[in-house]
């Protein structure tokens, strides 16, 4: 599931969706549910941080538009949102997904957030602890210098 995450959608094809997507938008004031679609499965797949949220918040306004496609927009919300570690939504998404229909790729996403989420806790948990440590040394140190 990293090697999945971590995959990156080539530049020419993010270009090129983009430039359908605008095409389309400047020709009629309007673009196709299957471009903007494409564009936004390509931006998920971005390498950068503000085009994975601008896919999202396309995925998220073809779920609420277009019932025939929610089975995918609601996956890649998944993926998207586990690509810059938002956990919580990423869950809720696959949990979604789970409700429509049993599919072993969301349960294996599922899986993985899960994991990683543990991960971050952790790590988070960690760093705390490290700090109250060296707060912890700061404090003793000071208090046996006011001592003297």
């Amino acid at each position: 599931m990293d090697e999945l995450l971590n995959e990156v959608v080539p530049q020419e094809d993010l270009e090129r969706f983009e430039k359908k997507y605008h095409h389309e938008l400047e020709l009629d004031g309007e673009v196709t549910t299957e471009t903007k679609f494409e564009y936004a499965f390509c931006l998920v797949r971005s390498r950068y941080t503000n085009d994975i949220r601008k896919g999202i918040m396309f995925l998220e306004e073809l779920a609420r538009t277009h019932t025939e496609g929610r089975r995918d927009y609601i996956y890649y919300l998944a993926f998207g949102n586990a690509r810059i570690k938002n956990y919580d939504l990423s869950l809720n998404y696959c949990r979604a997904f789970l409700e429509i229909e049993s599919n072993e790729q969301v349960r294996s996403l599922e899986e993985y957030i899960k994991k990683q989420s543990d991960k971050e806790i952790a790590k988070g948990m960690a760093v705390a602890g490290g700090a109250a440590l060296v707060l912890g040394g700061i404090l003793g140190l000071g208090f046996a210098m006011a001592r003297k």
